[in-house]
C-alpha cells in the first residue's frame, strides 16, 4: 500500500478512467459479440427495471419510480445478455461429452455451453446426461424423497428465484416435513439478518432512495459498489453532485467509489470524464474496520468533550440503552491500538469523523467486507452505535443500509425461505394448509455443509444458483456428493453444481426472468424485493429458449403435487395456473407486509412493504436499540502468525457470484487469467519472492485439515500489509467451513489466514 492510504500506489495496476462511461459500453459490446444474445434484446434492456418491465436478475438494488429511458447497468445488461444467448446445452451435447469429462472445464465454459434445453436425468452406467419426460421425472424424484427421512434432505434456494416460487418452495418443504431451507444469504449477508437484527429489531436496513434527496454525509464498508451494484452509482452520484460528502474504507481501491462517469451524461461521456466520488478512501486492513469504527466513534466523543451539543442526546435517553457501556468502552481504547489493530492513521480516522460530526443526515452502507468475517456482527453493531450517537436512523436522510447481491435473496426471507421457524408465521401456515409444521431450526448453507461432509445430508433440491462452487471447504466437499441418495437441480445453465452426482441425479431447465411465462391463464407476473424494502412486479416478453421449459414456480409445483398427500387446501395446480393466486397467499400469509399484493406489484418504484426501525420502534428484546461494546478490535478469528496473511476474495468486474463471463478485470487494471494472488510489492520483498512467480496458497487455519490452491501467479497490487487478494470461487476450498461469523454462521470468505509458498 502507498505511505498515504488515501492514495493510490503508482507501482500497482489500476483503471484509469471513471467506472462507468465508455468502458462500461464497451463492456457490454464485448459480451454481445461473444454470447450472439437472441433478437429482442435492445427492447428487453429497455424495459428493464421498470413498471410492468422485466426486473433485472443482477443485483437487488432499488428501482426508481420516475425511471430513466435506459434504466440498467453493465452488470445487468451482462447478466441478461447472458441469459438470452442463441447457444443452448441441448442432449446432444451430453452424447458428446460424458460428466468425467466436464469436471475438468472451467466455470465460464460450462455456462458458456449454453441455455439447457431438457429435462435429463443422469445414467451412471454410460456417464451422461440423458433426456427424461417432465412426468417422470417428477414421479422418479417424488418416490425418492418419499422414500427420504425429509430430515435428511435439503431445499436450497439461489438469490433469484422470485416471492412467488419462494413461497411455494418453502411451503413444500415444510409439508414435506423439514426446515432445511438454506439460500444464498446464509453465505452473504446472513450476519446483517441476525446481527442487525440483534441491535436494532429489524433484519434489513432501514433506508429508501428518497434518503438520498437529504443525506449530508455517505459512509461506505466493505463494498464495491461499481461492480457489483451499478445503479447505486446513479443516485450517489447526484448526491455528489449537490455536496453530499462520501467517506470509504475498503482494504482494496475499487473504482466505482473513486470516480463515476455516467453513461447517460452527454458531458462525461464527450470527454471520458467523471465525478470525483469519495472525499476519502481508507484502505483499512481486513477485519479492521471493527477498529476503524472504534476511532470514528471515539473522536466523536472526544469532540463532544470539548465542544459540546455533537452526541443527539433525546434520542440516546429515548430510544436506546447501554450507551453508558460502550462510553466507558471507547474511554478505555487507545488510539495505539486503533491504529494497529485499523492499519489506519489517528488523523484520517479524525478526519471522517469530522465530516461525521458536521453532516446532519448520514447513511451507511455496507457489504460483504464487513459480514463475511469471524466477528462480522460485531461489525454491524459497531456500524450502528456510530449511527445512533448522533441519531442517523429513522429519520429523512440518515440510516444503514446494506447492499444485497441477488436480486431478490432479501425477499426470499421475507416470504418463508428461512430455517429458522421463529421467523415464519407457522400457525397462520398450520390453519390455511392443513399441516402441522416442523417447528424445530433448520440447516443453514453452514450446517448443510457440514451435513454433507458426516453423511446426515442424503437429498438436496437446489432452486438455481451453484451451490457446489459458492461453499467453502470445495475440496473437502466435492467428494461426498457421491453419496447423496438424491440431487435435482433446477436451473437455466450447466454449471459445476450439476456434475458432482449422487446415485440419482436430475438436472431440470427452467425459463429465465426475461423469456414470457405462459400458465393457463396467461401470461404471468412474478414479484421480488430490492435492497430497501420495496416491492417489483416483472413480466418477461424474450421467446423461451426451448419449448421444454418450464417455470420455477411450475417445477416446484410439480415436485410438490407429485410428492404430497392431496389435501383440498394445496392447489398446485391452480396455482401454477395463475400466479395471482400465489400472491393472494402470500397475502393471507404476511398481511402486514403485502396487503394488497396483487393490486400494487407494478406500483412505480415498487411498494414499501415498511420497516418498524425506520418509524424507530425497536422489536428488540427491551424495546430500545442497543449501544453494544465488543470485546476485541479486530473482526478476525485470531491475530496472524508470523508468515501468515488474510484471504481476501474477490469478485472481477467480468463476474455476477459465481458466473463468470469473461477474463477482464477491468474496474482493477487487471486482465487475463484469475489464477492470481494479488499482494502489495514491499510484502512480496519481505517474503523473498517475485511478481509473476507460481505459488501455492495453503490454508493457515489450525484444524486437522490440509487445504491448498496450486498454480497462482504473483501480481503486485495496491493492498494493505499483511493480506492477500484471490478470486471466488477458485480460492473457496481455502475457506474452512468451521471459519464463520459466531453468531450467523456466514463463512469468513473475508478473513481467512493463509501461507504462501513458492513452486518450482
Amino acid at each position: 500500500m502507498s505511505d498515504d492510504e488515501r492514495t493510490q500506489n503508482p507501482d500497482t495496476p489500476s483503471y484509469d478512467d471513471p467506472a462507468g462511461g465508455w468502458g462500461s459500453m464497451k463492456g457490454i459490446a464485448r459480451l454481445v459479440g461473444m454470447e450472439r444474445p437472441s433478437p429482442g434484446l435492445v427492447q428487453t434492456l429497455l424495459r428493464m427495471n421498470k413498471p410492468e418491465g422485466h426486473m433485472c436478475t443482477a443485483c437487488a438494488w432499488a428501482k426508481p419510480a420516475d425511471p430513466h429511458s435506459v434504466e440498467f447497468c453493465e452488470s445487468g445488461a451482462k447478466a441478461t445478455v447472458w441469459d438470452l444467448t442463441e447457444d443452448r446445452c441441448t442432449p446432444a451435447f451430453f452424447e458428446q461429452h460424458p460428466v468425467s469429462e466436464l469436471l475438468g472445464w472451467s466455470d465460464r465454459d460450462l455456462e458458456a455451453v449454453g441455455r439447457l434445453s431438457h429435462p435429463l436425468r443422469y445414467d451412471a452406467d454410460s456417464d451422461r446426461y440423458r433426456p427424461v419426460s417432465w412426468a417422470s421425472a417428477f414421479d422418479e424424484i417424488a418416490t425418492e424423497l418419499r422414500a427420504l427421512d425429509p430430515e435428511s434432505v435439503v431445499f436450497y434456494t439461489s438469490g433469484r428465484a422470485a416471492l412467488e416460487v419462494s413461497y411455494l418452495f418453502s411451503l413444500f418443504a415444510r409439508v414435506y416435513g423439514h426446515n432445511n431451507l438454506p439460500d444464498s444469504s446464509n453465505m452473504c449477508h446472513e450476519t446483517t439478518s441476525v446481527g442487525l437484527k440483534q441491535v436494532i429489531g429489524s433484519s434489513v436496513g432501514t433506508c429508501t432512495l428518497d434518503d438520498f434527496e437529504h443525506c449530508d454525509l455517505v459512509l461506505f464498508f466493505g463494498q464495491n459498489t461499481g461492480t457489483n451494484s451499478p445503479r447505486l452509482l446513479n443516485p450517489l452520484h447526484k448526491a455528489v453532485k449537490r455536496g453530499c460528502k462520501v467517506a470509504t474504507f475498503n482494504p482494496v481501491r475499487e473504482q466505482g467509489l473513486i470516480e463515476f462517469a455516467d453513461p447517460k451524461n452527454p458531458l462525461h461521456m464527450a470527454t471520458n470524464s467523471g465525478t470525483r466520488i469519495s472525499d476519502v478512501y481508507l484502505q483499512v486492513k481486513p477485519g479492521g474496520d471493527l477498529a476503524a469504527l472504534t476511532g470514528l466513534c471515539k473522536h466523536v466523543l472526544e469532540i463532544e468533550a470539548v465542544d459540546g451539543g455533537v452526541l443527539d442526546r433525546p434520542f440516546i435517553d429515548e430510544h436506546t440503552d447501554r450507551f453508558d457501556e460502550l462510553e466507558q468502552h471507547l474511554l478505555g481504547t487507545t488510539w495505539t491500538a486503533i491504529e494497529q489493530a485499523s492499519g489506519l492513521s489517528r488523523g484520517n480516522l479524525e478526519e471522517v469523523a469530522r465530516l461525521y460530526v458536521g453532516a446532519s443526515n448520514v447513511i451507511a452502507f455496507y457489504g460483504m467486507g464487513l459480514t463475511q468475517h469471524v466477528h462480522g456482527s460485531l461489525n454491524i453493531a459497531m456500524l450502528v452505535n456510530l449511527l445512533m450517537l448522533r441519531g442517523n436512523i429513522g429519520r429523512p436522510g440518515a440510516g444503514i443500509s446494506p447492499v444485497r447481491g441477488h436480486s431478490n435473496v432479501q425477499g426470499q426471507r421475507t416470504v418463508g425461505i428461512s430455517e429458522k421457524p421463529a421467523l415464519v408465521p407457522l400457525d397462520t401456515l398450520a390453519s390455511m394448509f392443513e399441516f402441522e409444521p416442523p417447528r424445530h431450526t433448520g440447516r443453514n448453507a453452514t450446517e448443510t455443509v457440514e451435513g454433507l461432509l458426516d453423511g446426515s445430508v442424503k437429498g438436496f433440491v437446489g432452486l438455481g444458483g451453484n451451490f457446489a462452487r459458492a461453499i467453502p471447504d470445495q475440496g473437502r466437499v466435492d467428494p461426498t456428493w457421491a453419496s447423496l441418495s438424491l440431487n435435482v437441480q433446477i436451473a437455466t445453465k450447466l454449471n459445476r453444481s450439476h456434475l458432482l452426482t449422487g446415485r440419482a441425479t436430475w438436472l431440470l431447465p427452467c425459463l429465465v426472468r426475461a423469456e414470457e411465462d405462459r400458465q393457463e391463464s396467461g401470461p404471468q407476473c412474478v414479484t421480488m424485493e430490492d435492497s430497501l424494502s420495496h416491492i417489483h412486479g416483472s413480466i418477461g416478453k424474450r421467446t423461451p429458449a426451448s419449448d421444454q421449459l418450464k417455470s420455477e414456480l411450475a417445477i416446484v409445483a410439480g415436485l410438490a403435487e407429485a410428492t404430497l398427500p392431496a389435501n383440498r387446501t394445496r392447489d398446485w395446480q391452480g396455482w401454477t395456473a395463475d400466479y395471482a393466486r400465489v400472491r393472494d397467499l402470500i397475502e393471507r400469509t404476511y398481511p402486514d407486509d403485502f396487503a394488497r399484493f396483487d393490486e400494487r406489484k407494478f406500483t412505480p418504484g415498487g411498494f414499501f412493504r415498511g420497516n418498524a426501525a425506520r418509524e424507530r420502534q425497536w422489536q428488540t428484546d427491551t424495546g430500545r436499540a442497543h449501544f453494544t461494546s465488543p470485546d476485541r478490535l479486530s473482526a478476525l478469528d485470531r491475530p496472524l502468525a508470523n508468515g501468515d496473511y488474510t484471504l481476501i476474495t474477490l469478485r472481477s468486474h467480468d463476474q455476477f457470484n459465481t458466473t463468470v463471463y469473461g477474463f477482464s478485470d477491468r474496474l482493477r487494471g487487471l486482465e487475463g487469467s484469475r489464477d492470481i494472488v494479488l499482494i502489495n510489492p514491499d510484502e512480496i520483498a519481505r517474503a523473498g519472492l517475485s511478481e509473476g512467480q507460481r505459488v501455492t496458497l495453503h490454508g493457515a487455519s489450525d484444524d486437522g485439515h490440509e487445504r491448498c490452491v496450486s498454480g497462482l501467479r504473483l501480481v503486485a497490487y495496491d493492498l494493505p500489509d499483511g493480506c492477500v487478494g484471490a478470486y471466488y470461487p477458485e480460492t473457496n476450498a481455502l475457506i474452512p467451513i468451521g471459519l464463520h461469523d459466531r453468531v450467523s454462521k456466514t463463512p469468513a470468505y473475508k478473513g481467512t489466514p493463509v501461507r504462501i509458498a513458492a513452486e518450482g
